[in-house]
């Protein structure tokens, strides 16, 4: 049965499950090669279609460093190579997301299927942008953020309060100015020289934005440990300057001296690094 070929139910889970299954299918069914982790992650060895990968997953609980491993691919591949391996992602989660629509549906007086769309919905975002596959346990981030949505819309639902006449409610209406946002702060990095000026819109993407770094490391031409270890030193520099007053205050022209001529040096380290090998480049775009 192909994607094309299907009845797709009401339900958004039931409607995920449906499309993983004619995924998984015959004739070509989507599946990892096991053989790519490490002989320490204590899965099994060969090709494996991803249902009975999960049927695996969920007989061994306490595979902890087999779950992380699978799971870091299987995100780096919906990130990265299209809606096939979202839909696997889901479907290979779909045991937990289905429990949690079930308890959060408990006692909910609307319709069902929000509290599945909710979750699923949760879900989604965190696995496009939100979680870090570099820590640990991102399985577990995926299902706590497909939880938190769900049980919002739950939270909503119990605390909306009809008001007859708007004009009448007493209190402050008026949102209140967003004084000093972080991505002000960030520019300002920039015209001192704190920040990269090719690295304002990542950082904004990553650390504000809550992104993905996988598409913006391809999209820059580093890898994500790369991108990761760049940002990191951002951080560093950026809560030095914080400390110091440089983002806050009025810069001495020595200071902003001194970061200007840190940064023509980065610069200049990345422009080297450009006429380098690919195993170089990788080390030295995080400067």
């Amino acid at each position: 049965m192909s994607v094309s070929d299907t009845i797709w139910p009401a339900s958004p889970l039931d409607a995920v499950e449906v499309a993983f299954t004619a995924l998984s299918g015959d004739p070509v069914p989507l599946s990892l090669d096991l053989d790519m982790f490490g002989p320490d992650d204590g899965l099994p060895t060969g090709v494996l279609a991803l249902p009975a990968l999960r049927e695996w997953l969920l007989a061994n609980p306490r595979a902890y460093t087999a779950r992380d491993a699978v799971w870091r691919e299987l995100i780096r591949r919906a990130r990265l190579d299209g809606p096939r391996w979202v839909i696997a992602a889901v479907g290979m989660a779909m045991p937990a997301l289905r429990r949690y629509a079930r308890q959060l549906s408990d006692g909910y007086r609307g319709e069902p299927d929000d509290i599945s769309a909710e979750v699923l919905a949760g879900f989604l975002a965190a696995l496009r942008d939100h979680v870090d596959v570099g820590r640990r346990a991102p399985y577990a981030s995926l299902c706590r953020a497909g939880w938190r949505a769900g049980h919002a819309l739950r939270q909503q639902a119990g605390e909306f309060i009809p008001v007859e006449d708007v004009e009448h409610v007493t209190g402050p209406r008026t949102p209140q100015v967003p004084y000093g946002h972080p991505d002000v702060l960030v520019r300002r990095a920039v015209r001192l020289g704190i920040l990269d000026a090719d690295d304002e819109q990542p950082y904004i993407d990553v650390r504000l934005g809550r992104r993905a770094m996988e598409p913006i490391a391809a999209r820059m031409g580093i890898s994500t440990d790369a991108l990761r270890m760049r940002l990191g030193r951002i951080d560093t520099r950026l809560a030095e300057a914080l400390a110091n007053g440089m983002l806050t205050d009025a810069a001495s022209p020595q200071a902003a001296s001194a970061l200007a001529a840190r940064a023509a040096r980065r610069a200049s380290l990345r422009a080297a690094s450009r006429h380098r090998s690919p195993t170089t480049t990788t080390s030295t775009a995080a400067a």
